[in-house]
């Protein structure tokens, strides 16, 4: 893979200028790291959106079970994919389908396939690497 889906003009680019941030996999367990990725850049102005099968609501915002079921007035500038490797090539065709400009796929979420098809849609591509370390290298 290399740095291929790691441009740092792209992550800084994402993390500096994106304003909207639906979470896949953001449910109401706040033990679980897409829980702390999500407050770390609600935290820091980013607007966010849970997306999970429960529906429900996350920091204080209404959770959708897909994105499809995103109102299409929510632009999604981000699609953090918060699923195991094996679910993440159908949530980055989600992301896809639904408008998103890019996808983020966090530490050890890796799908080459995944990644090349939402490059190719032309989404902005990041793939195994952390917004919350990503975020400290820059600021």
């Amino acid at each position: 893979m290399g740095d291929v889906y790691a441009d740092p003009d792209v992550i800084s680019r994402l993390l500096g200028e994106s304003r909207t941030w639906a979470f896949v996999g953001l449910g109401d367990n706040p033990g679980r790291e897409v829980h702390n990725q999500a407050r770390l850049l609600q935290r820091r102005g980013k607007r966010i959106i849970p997306v999970h099968p429960s529906g429900k609501s996350v920091l204080g915002e209404r959770a959708y079970a897909s994105l499809a079921d995103v109102p299409d007035g929510s632009e999604v500038d981000v699609v953090g994919v918060y699923r195991r490797a094996e679910h993440a090539g159908a949530v980055v065709d989600e992301a896809i389908a639904a408008g998103a400009k890019a996808v983020w796929m966090p530490l050890d979420v890796v799908d080459e396939a995944a990644a090349r098809r939402a490059k190719d849609a032309g989404l902005d591509v990041v793939m195994d690497r952390c917004p919350a370390v990503e975020w400290s290298r820059r600021h």
